[in-house]
């Protein structure tokens, strides 16, 4: 009968916790796909590269959102199981509160090693790999570095900038400055390029300048000017200045761990100096101690067990419940923003669930140790 039991409020825990997941990560994932649209008008990406860096990312969402959704699927499990009287019955038959207990419990583990799962293993590895699609892509929309009188730099030492743009689409007055050689075909280093106007190629790839000059400098410092008519640029090659190199939440555990042993690993952030060694500390406490307050957080939610609905104080019992543990989640994202400081702050983020969790399970089981014993 036990199993019976178990196995029913766990498919009433996994129903309300996917609904619920799914439908803050669609929210969170969309408000987020819609800052990444920057990549494709301000950067030049192309949208593929846009849709594939969006969805790569849907791993961060959830690790973020399943410690709250842990909470409000645990407070609806019981709010659900009490308004349908079904509290009731196993009280009544017999069954002690703290089974209950035990239960949600092992349920909060099991979301506690698939956290785990997500935030040491998936996340970072397709956050890594998100990036490499974005170091790895080239320019595809020469448009959208065209904007009306301001100075672009997307790609990396070149900077343009366009006095008029009309409704057919003619850029006026147009300056090039080429600092980085990657106009290969002007045989310089340093190049300025002024035209009266130009216009982008049909493919969206390429620049064409209309009546114009090429100042381009030598090695000796020499400058030499050459004019044109009419002469295209092929600018898709190019790339863009989106960061390219993994940021800490980006970098693999195993990554980490190399860098933390003094391996030699190729990453641009394993140094040895303070703010990379804090940075380090605190990703690391992210990866592994948030997903141990979700067993703490199922502790909180079983106080509701022990409230009735017909009484004053159920409503105001599961709001507690809630804030109680919203807080306390809130507190350790604040905690470990700190935590990497110093090893004062790392102890008091670990401790938190270390002597709270024992503690709230003495509680439950002195407030249920008489009722219903089997």
């Amino acid at each position: 009968m036990k199993k019976t039991i178990y196995k029913y409020i766990f498919s009433e825990f996994i129903r309300y916790f996917t609904i619920t997941l799914f439908a803050l990560s669609a929210i969170v994932w969309t408000v987020q796909a819609v800052n990444f649209l920057d990549l494709v008008t301000e950067d030049g990406h192309a949208f593929s590269i846009y849709f594939l860096y969006s969805i790569l990312t849907i791993s961060k969402v959830f690790t973020k959102l399943i410690p709250f959704v842990f909470l409000v699927a645990s407070i609806l499990t019981i709010l659900k199981l009490e308004k349908d009287n079904e509290l009731i019955v196993l009280w009544t038959s017999g069954l002690n509160k703290i089974f209950v207990v035990n239960h949600l419990f092992k349920i909060s583990l099991i979301v506690m090693f698939f956290q785990l799962f997500l935030t040491i293993g998936i996340n970072p590895s397709l956050l890594n790999l998100s990036r490499m699609v974005l170091k790895n892509s080239q320019l595809e929309f020469v448009s959208s570095m065209f904007k009306e009188k301001q100075f672009n730099d997307t790609v990396q030492g070149l900077t343009i900038f366009i006095d008029e743009k009309s409704e057919n689409k003619i850029y006026k007055n147009i300056f090039i400055l080429d600092e980085s050689s990657s106009l290969s075909s002007l045989g310089s280093k340093s190049s300025t390029i002024v035209a009266k106007s130009g216009y982008v190629s049909d493919d969206e790839k390429s620049l064409i300048l209309l009546n114009g000059n090429i100042q381009k400098s030598d090695n000796d410092g020499g400058i030499s000017v050459i004019s044109f008519q009419k002469t295209s640029y092929n600018l898709s090659g190019f790339s863009t200045k989106s960061i390219s190199e993994p940021k800490m939440q980006e970098t693999t555990s195993i990554n980490i761990y190399k860098c933390i042993m003094g391996k030699s690993v190729k990453m641009h952030n394993c140094n040895k100096t303070k703010k990379t060694l804090i940075n380090i500390k605190i990703e690391i406490n992210k990866r592994i101690g948030m997903p141990f307050f979700i067993p703490l957080i199922a502790l909180i939610c079983s106080f509701l067990l022990g409230s009735r609905k017909d009484k004053k104080n159920f409503i105001s019992n599961k709001y507690i419940s809630f804030l109680i543990g919203f807080i306390i989640l809130a507190l350790a994202e604040m905690i470990v923003r700190y935590s990497g400081t110093s090893w004062h702050h790392t102890a008091v983020y670990y401790l938190i669930p270390a002597v709270m969790i024992p503690l709230f399970y003495i509680i439950l089981i002195r407030k249920f140790k008489y009722e219903n014993l089997n």
